[in-house]
């Protein structure tokens, strides 16, 4: 299943789409935020032309747990797109993926002066690797631990 994550911000929405197996996600774009509408409208037409199944949404949680002006502000955003989307729109914790994704852009050797404009899509892709991962995990764990003698053998029914 395809999904998009959102990093939310103040003037610019940074975008990024995991691939059909959700093993990686992928930067995709930065929207420009100069109206709500615009943004809806082209956050809906992204999720059409990626197949996208699921909205994951950064929250900025603050360290000490609680969702202060920010957080309320992209909750906000979310709630009414969420009225707007054909797909199931979650949240997760995006606390210190702007952080993260500019260290791997420095990392990645990117130029000081090209990193602004490609930050918001990386920390998009920062909160969808880290929810993919999580999912993943999950996933694991409901299967419950590997037996260290691998597969059983199948069974005859004949004696």
């Amino acid at each position: 299943m395809v999904i998009v994550a959102l990093d939310v911000g103040q003037a610019r929405i940074g975008v990024a789409v995991s691939d059909e197996s959700e093993l990686l996600a992928s930067p995709h774009t930065v929207i420009r935020r100069r109206s709500n509408a615009a943004a809806f409208a082209t956050i809906a037409r992204i999720i059409v032309d990626t197949g996208a199944e699921l909205v994951v949404v950064g929250l900025p949680i603050s360290f000490d747990g609680q969702l202060h002006a920010q957080a309320e502000s992209v909750s906000a955003f979310a709630e009414k797109l969420r009225v707007k989307l054909a797909v199931p729109l979650v949240f997760a914790d995006e606390t210190l993926s702007s952080w993260r994704a500019e260290e791997m852009l420095r990392a990645a050797g990117v130029r000081p002066e090209r990193i602004r404009e490609r930050l918001d899509a990386a920390a998009a892709a920062v909160i969808l690797q880290e929810y993919l991962d999580q999912r993943r995990r999950q996933r694991t764990n409901a299967l419950g631990p590997a037996d260290p003698r691998g597969p059983a053998e199948p069974h005859s029914l004949e004696a």
